[in-house]
């Protein structure tokens, strides 16, 4: 059964976006909304029947506002805007995050807003509903006046223009979808392209997963302190209390149970060594920091998820005002504040598998935890490949939002770049995954290379899992595929069903 989301004039929840971008939940529009937008679209009528100019509605855009558009030539002028704005360029971006702008562009018309007619915002319910995902590519917004290019491309769409994929993933024209092309009215063009919601739904979206790696960090941490011989005894509640961030909390907490009842940690409880290097006892201070980060990268999309975003906006006394809404600022510094955390913790995962690796300083394992080592080389290579994408995460963090090139005559002059800091992001979410992925490997292999002791629970449910779809120890084989699969553990979360251990 699909699962259905209903628009009110509510906020959404992050939950409500996910749904639909991933889990293709069926996308409804309350009756008290139309009946709303049909009221709201009365005032937009009224300034289109008056002699006076109003931005959008019977002027042209940006720095051609200054232009009086007769009343014969506004359909013409929406359906210009629209042609024009969808000037992108580059590969097609994911059919998640295309879906995630739709609902959400049509979550802010149904607010009321924007003066959208009520048979607009349904022929967009219906092409969402329908699975139809307009070819949005990855350059041309930049964050300011919403996301300008990618909510076009998905306008031009509703116009029976551009290019689509269907249901089944086919790229066809627009027009051969089956669905009803719209004719947009006046300030139609502007309502359904003012707005932050590819941003936005790319944050959503990588919220949602760094919840999920994030929780796999913790676990893959714990794994590597039990296969270094490390100690647990740094995370204790009273130790992390004395800092009381609540993201460190949760997270020694979660390395506290990964390691409950472990045979590999008792067998050296009473040895000479005093403390575990930083990359195993700071796991909860950096895995926390992170956390908290993403806590505050929910308060803003919270936030956003209850805001109104277009200019010039409809206001509850039928004012219709010219504002900065629009400007990506908000969402475009969160974006970029996450990639820094997810650098970081991608680099402290990065040094725990080195050090797994290197004989010198892994309390007995072999060398690169290879078979034979010198005839084998074990996972050598695998840890370059995290090295790179490290480094390519560090890259990844420098800020998009510290950039602004003016656009449209001057008139934009200044812009967030939120869409780029958005898009960086995603890059970073999958090189997150690939460094957890080869961290879960190397601890899977090096906790069996311990026995006879054995594992926690938890810890060793892990090993298990990993051990469903990867061998164990033994020579050298083609490593790329066991990566994926690790990678695909890690991705989809089933990883952290050791947890229930």
């Amino acid at each position: 059964m699909v699962p259905t989301v209903r628009l009110t004039s509510e906020p959404v929840s992050r939950e409500d976006v996910v749904a639909v971008a991933r889990g293709g939940a069926h996308v409804v529009l309350d009756e008290a909304v139309l009946k709303n937008l049909a009221t709201t679209r009365q005032h937009i009528d009224a300034l289109a029947d008056a002699p006076d100019p109003a931005y959008g509605i019977s002027t042209g855009f940006g720095a051609l506002a200054v232009r009086h558009i007769p009343e014969d030539r506004r359909i013409a002028l929406q359906r210009s805007l629209i042609r024009s704005h969808a000037a992108g360029a580059g590969p097609a971006v994911e059919a998640e995050v295309v879906r995630a702008l739709m609902f959400l562009r049509l979550r802010t018309l149904a607010t009321g807003r924007t003066g959208i007619r009520p048979d607009t915002a349904k022929a967009l319910t219906e092409m969402l509903n329908a699975g139809v995902i307009p070819v949005v590519h990855e350059f041309g917004s930049l964050g300011c006046s919403g996301d300008l290019a990618p909510l076009a491309a998905v306008a031009l769409a509703l116009m029976g223009e551009g290019e689509v994929f269907d249901v089944d993933g086919q790229r066809k024209p627009a027009a051969d979808t089956g669905l009803t092309s719209v004719t947009l009215a006046e300030k139609e063009g502007l309502a359904l392209t003012n707005g932050t919601d590819g941003m936005l739904g790319m944050l959503v979206l990588a919220l949602a997963d760094l919840h999920r790696l994030l929780d796999a960090a913790d676990l893959t941490a714990a794994m590597s302190v039990e296969a270094l011989l490390g100690t647990d005894r740094a995370f204790a509640a009273d130790l992390q209390a004395l800092r009381p961030h609540p993201g460190q909390a949760l997270s020694a907490r979660h390395m506290r149970v990964a390691l409950a009842g472990s045979g590999i940690v008792a067998s050296h409880r009473d040895c000479d060594r005093v403390q575990d290097a930083y990359s195993l006892r700071c796991a909860p201070q950096v895995h926390g920091a992170a956390r908290d980060t993403v806590s505050h990268g929910e308060l803003v999309a919270d936030r956003e998820l209850a805001a109104a975003i277009d200019n010039p906006v409809v206001l509850a006394d039928g004012r219709v005002e010219s504002n900065g809404n629009f400007h990506g600022a908000p969402i475009a510094y969160v974006l970029d504040f996450l990639a820094i955390p997810v650098a970081d913790v991608a680099s402290i995962a990065e040094r725990r598998t080195d050090r797994m690796l290197d004989v010198a300083r892994s309390n007995g394992l072999p060398a690169f935890v290879a078979d034979d080592p010198g005839v084998d080389s074990g996972y050598m290579i695998a840890q370059y490949t995290q090295a790179a994408v490290v480094s390519e995460l560090k890259r990844l963090a420098v800020p998009a939002s510290v950039d602004s090139i003016p656009s449209s005559a001057m008139q934009e002059d200044h812009v967030s770049m939120g869409w780029s800091a958005a898009r960086k992001l995603r890059r970073a979410v999958d090189g997150l995954t690939t460094v957890l992925a080869i961290e879960l490997l190397t601890a899977a292999r090096a906790l069996d290379l311990r026995a006879p002791l054995r594992p926690a629970p938890v810890t060793g449910a892990a090993r298990d899992i990993v051990r469903e779809r990867v061998a164990g120890p033994g020579p050298d084989r083609h490593v790329a595929p066991d990566i994926a699969a690790a990678e695909e553990l890690v991705r989809s979360g089933a990883i952290l069903t050791a947890w229930e251990a």
